[in-house]
C-alpha cells in the first residue's frame, strides 16, 4: 500500500473512532428532568415514611457498625453493599448539606429516583433501584423526600463504588438506559380492586421486589413474561425464590397466612422469609399499615 494509501486508510479510521466516541457521549448522555415535572403539591412526610419502609430504603442505606447513625438506625449509608460488578456504598439519606440530601433540590431527588441521576449529573449504578422506583409518580417521590429531611442530619461523607472503569461503566449505564429504561408509572389495572392495585404499587415500585424475584433479558431488563419468576441471586450467590404461584406450591394458604408472614416472619415460625436477605426486608414491612401488607399480600398471591 502506498504512503498516501496508508495515510487515508489511518485517517478514516481516526475519524470513524472519533464519529463513535461523539456517538457514545451522545447517547450516554443524562437527560435529567427539569423543574416543569414538580407539581403544585404539598408533600405529606407520614406518607413519605410508608413508602420509606415500604422500600426498605434503611436495610442498604444502613450505617456501618460503629459509624455516625448505626446506633439510632438512621440511614447514613456508610455500610458497604457487595456485588459481583463491585463494592458499591448507598449514598447518605439525612439532611445533611454536605454528605447527605440536604443541599439537593426537589427535582435533584426526583431525578436521582426515577432517571437515576445524581445532582452532579452522573448516572448512578442499577445497584439503585431506579428500575423500579421510576413506576413511583412524583408526588410520592416528595413525599419520600419530605420524611427523610424530617430526619436528623448526620455528618456521613459517601463513599465512591468500587467498580473497575468507573467512569467508562458509568456511559455504559446512560447507553443501558436507553435501551433497557422507559419512563413509564404505575397505571392501576381496572380489573382489579384497589387493594390489589395498591399492593401492586408497593411490589413492583417502592417494594422493587422485582430487582431480585424477575429474572432478566439480554439486555438486562426486567423479562416481563416471567415476573417474579425467580432467578440468579444478583449478589451472585444462589438464586432468588419465585413469587408466582404461592397457594399452589403450599407455601401459603391465603392472604391471611401471608399477611402474617410478612408482619411476623419467624416469630410466627415463617422461617424461610425471615432468613437470609430478606430478614431485613421483612422487618421494614412489618412497620407497614396493616391494610398495606394485605394489599401486598393480596397482589403477590395473585401472581399464577
Amino acid at each position: 500500500m502506498s504512503r498516501s494509501r496508508t495515510t487515508r486508510a489511518v485517517a478514516a479510521l481516526a475519524l470513524l473512532g472519533a464519529l463513535g466516541a461523539a456517538a457514545l457521549l451522545l447517547l450516554s448522555h443524562p437527560r435529567p428532568l427539569d423543574e416543569a415535572v414538580l407539581p403544585d403539591y404539598q408533600a405529606d412526610a407520614a406518607r413519605g415514611e410508608v413508602l420509606f419502609h415500604a422500600g426498605s430504603c434503611a436495610s442498604c442505606h444502613k450505617a456501618a457498625d460503629g459509624a455516625p447513625g448505626a446506633a439510632e438506625g438512621l440511614p447514613t449509608g456508610s455500610a458497604a453493599f457487595p456485588t459481583p460488578v463491585g463494592i458499591f456504598y448507598p449514598g447518605n439519606l439525612t439532611p445533611d448539606e454536605e454528605t447527605g440530601i440536604g443541599g439537593w433540590s426537589g427535582v435533584d431527588f426526583v431525578n436521582a429516583m426515577v432517571r437515576g441521576i445524581a445532582p452532579d449529573g452522573r448516572h448512578y449504578f442499577p445497584a439503585f433501584p431506579y428500575s423500579s422506583y421510576r413506576l413511583m409518580p412524583v408526588e410520592d417521590v416528595l413525599d419520600l423526600r419530605a420524611y427523610l429531611m424530617s430526619l436528623p442530619a448526620v455528618d456521613s461523607p459517601r463513599r465512591e463504588a468500587e467498580v473497575p472503569a468507573a467512569g467508562l461503566a458509568r456511559r455504559g449505564v446512560g447507553l443501558w438506559k436507553r435501551i433497557a429504561l422507559g419512563d413509564r408509572r404505575f397505571e392501576p389495572d381496572p380489573e382489579h380492586s384497589a387493594s390489589w392495585n395498591r399492593g401492586a404499587y408497593l411490589t413492583n415500585g417502592p417494594g422493587h421486589c422485582g430487582e431480585c424475584h424477575t429474572p432478566r433479558t439480554w439486555t438486562m431488563a426486567f423479562d416481563e413474561s416471567r415476573h417474579m419468576a425467580g432467578g440468579p441471586h444478583p449478589g451472585g450467590e444462589g438464586d432468588v425464590p419465585s413469587l408466582t404461584g404461592l397457594v399452589a406450591r403450599d407455601r401459603y394458604k391465603d392472604v391471611g397466612d401471608l399477611t402474617l408472614a410478612l408482619q411476623f416472619g419467624e416469630t410466627f415460625g415463617y422461617d424461610k422469609l425471615s432468613s437470609g436477605g430478606m430478614a431485613d426486608i421483612q422487618m421494614n414491612l412489618a412497620k407497614l399499615p396493616e391494610s398495606d401488607v394485605q394489599a401486598i399480600s393480596e397482589y403477590l398471591l395473585s401472581l399464577d
